[in-house]
């Protein structure tokens, strides 16, 4: 037994690496979720220092994890979920079961109101895609840009769970690739669909997109940019433009 607190405080001064990893998701956070739909702790990146008994300004820097698609388990207001055929898709190819309970999650389409909400309550320097293999299949893929409340047109997070779940989302489509990304390695591996299809989702997120995942393995990985110590080559910039090296 130890100190954590202290130890992460020394390891730090000493100017090691610390990686903290938060669990579940923005939308479960008890202060910024779908209150009452859920966890009991902060999930957001400010939870970090509450947890481990760290200062805020000893992070610096916040990488945000999403699917290239929305899941969702238990309850709660879920606009791009879909029902039927490709839903169902989603979650066999995705092996969408919780971890622990290994109740089915739910699946939609991405959701970039949700993904600019949570890129401005953690304060995110990057984003590490997953599954984007999942959709390798599709003939068409639609991204939620925003949401249709009350005759209008909302492009944030509604104040309220009942407000939520009252949204309709109002989708761009998008051409799918229909061939496998699963031994794609680099960007220009990808099929120009798939590459336009990331540069869509950071130009709507206004954030760089650091890391794309393909698969399970470990190797099925593509780093578009160093995730902890930012730049480091060509990096996919938020307005959907590639830099060069």
């Amino acid at each position: 037994m130890v100190d954590s607190s202290l130890a992460l405080y020394t390891a730090l001064q000493r100017r090691k690496n610390v990686l903290f990893e938060g669990a579940q998701g923005t939308l479960l956070d008890l202060d910024h979720g779908t209150y009452p739909y859920v966890t009991s702790s902060n999930p957001v990146a400010g939870g970090a220092c509450v947890g481990a008994g760290i200062g805020p300004t000893m992070i610096d820097r916040v990488i945000g994890v999403a699917k290239a698609y929305t899941t969702r388990v238990g309850e709660g207001p879920f606009p791009t979920e879909l029902h039927e055929e490709i839903g169902q898709a989603l979650g066999a190819r995705g092996a969408e079961f919780g971890t622990t309970t290994g109740r089915q999650r739910r699946c939609g389409w991405f959701d970039a109101v949700i993904g600019r909400y949570a890129v401005r309550i953690n304060g995110l320097d990057c984003l590490a895609i997953t599954k984007l293999d999942v959709l390798d299949e599709m003939d068409e893929i639609q991204v939620c840009v925003a949401y249709e409340l009350g005759g209008k047109t909302c492009r944030e997070l509604p104040t309220s769970a009942s407000l939520f779940a009252q949204c309709k989302p109002i989708y761009e489509t998008m051409p799918g690739w229909k061939q496998s990304t699963e031994d794609c390695r680099t960007l220009e591996d990808l099929p120009k669909a798939a590459l336009d299809y990331l540069k869509f989702l950071a130009e709507l997120m206004d954030v760089p997109i650091a890391i794309v995942s393909l698969g399970a393995s470990r190797d099925q990985t593509i780093i578009v940019e160093d995730p902890i110590h930012g730049p480091k080559r060509a990096l996919l910039h938020a307005d959907g433009t590639q830099a060069q090296p």
